[in-house]
């Protein structure tokens, strides 16, 4: 709970959300000629800074505020980075240290038709890369694959450019949310065209909230990205930096994709609100053409409904037949009239 932190003093570090469970502590260290992953203790971290392999350590589970101190201590973090990465409501903002670069980012997965939301820290060093995530599990066992296999050039690049795998990882995956995002807005539009659901508008609300909540995730990663490019930090380096464009354009896409989707889900609210209306003026037309008509038919037996005791046509013979062909013949004289009209 955010309430933990209240009266705490600056640098404490408090976890700040909601998971449970073990903490697993993996780290991938290589070269272009070697390889190794295997999980370790927080205190064997400390080791992989004496060498001059590339190491990535990926802690899984934050819940565990020791293992954050023990590592922040060994790899000479600020208490502050600690403490940002043990609160998972951080918003995606980059820091820069000197020796190390502080990134926040969000990962998003879709699930079920929902969006899973975890906050990603990485802090990038010369040699190394922290990445510290909410739960086990994610989207990274492709680059996890590439290292292994000594695919591509990663195996070949620093530091920076594993940072720069992990982040391109992270906003590609957006791509396949907007991509679910898609689809749930075509079947809106589908159900909102053919029949109207009162669920519909509940589902698009839901829309809403998750693009409003992807937008809060994307718009600062314009920021970060930017900072990167233009940062004159030698941690990145001259081809790490060119990559790190890419992640740019990237993010400028999504955010232009992000932006079109929240157009088209206001005016999807737009066309329901106009669907329902339109479908109410046809319920009341039709009511209102049914009491137009019975009005000179009320007014007819009406006049016959009187308890006057002397009536001209009350003693007729054919009289009760003829206020029914009167009355037949009003109704539809009338509904002729409003088919010529148009009005049905």
């Amino acid at each position: 709970m955010r309430t933990n932190k209240v009266g705490l003093p600056p640098e404490t570090v408090v976890y700040v959300g909601s998971t449970e469970g073990p903490v697993t502590i993996d780290v991938i260290d290589f070269t272009p000629a070697s390889f190794t992953h295997k999980q370790v203790s927080a205190r064997q971290c400390a080791a992989y800074l004496k060498k001059k392999s590339i190491t990535w350590i990926n802690v899984s589970g934050i819940h565990d505020v020791d293992i954050i101190n023990i590592i922040g201590r060994d790899f000479k973090i600020h208490s502050l980075v600690l403490e940002d990465i043990a609160h998972t409501k951080q918003r995606p903002k980059i820091e820069d240290f000197g020796d190390y670069w502080y990134i926040v980012l969000r990962m998003l997965t879709p699930f079920n038709g929902e969006i899973i939301t975890e906050q990603i820290s990485l802090i990038l060093g010369r040699g190394f890369v922290l990445s510290f995530q909410e739960t086990a599990g994610d989207i990274f066992d492709p680059i996890r694959e590439r290292i292994k296999e000594s695919k591509g050039r990663i195996r070949h690049e620093g530091s920076d450019y594993l940072a720069y795998c992990l982040m391109d990882t992270i906003i590609d995956n957006y791509f396949v949310v907007l991509e679910m995002l898609g689809e749930q807005i075509e079947d809106i539009e589908q159900e909102i065209t053919e029949q109207i659901k009162h669920k519909t508008l509940h589902k698009l609300h839901g829309l809403k909230k998750e693009l409003i909540h992807l937008r809060k995730s994307v718009w600062p990663l314009r920021e970060v990205t930017n900072s990167i490019i233009r940062s004159e930090s030698t941690i990145i380096g001259k081809t790490a930096r060119t990559f790190f464009r890419d992640v740019y354009d990237h993010t400028i896409q999504v955010m232009d994709t992000v932006e079109t989707y929240r157009d088209t889900a206001s005016g999807m609210v737009e066309l329901y609100m106009s669907s329902v209306s339109n479908r109410m003026n046809e319920v009341m037309k039709v009511l209102t053409i049914i009491a137009t008509i019975f009005i000179p038919l009320t007014f007819i037996v009406g006049i016959y409904g009187m308890n006057f005791r002397y009536m001209p046509e009350l003693q007729w013979k054919l009289g009760y037949l003829l206020v029914w062909v009167v009355m037949i013949a009003t109704a539809g004289a009338m509904f002729i009239f409003f088919k010529k009209k148009r009005w049905i």
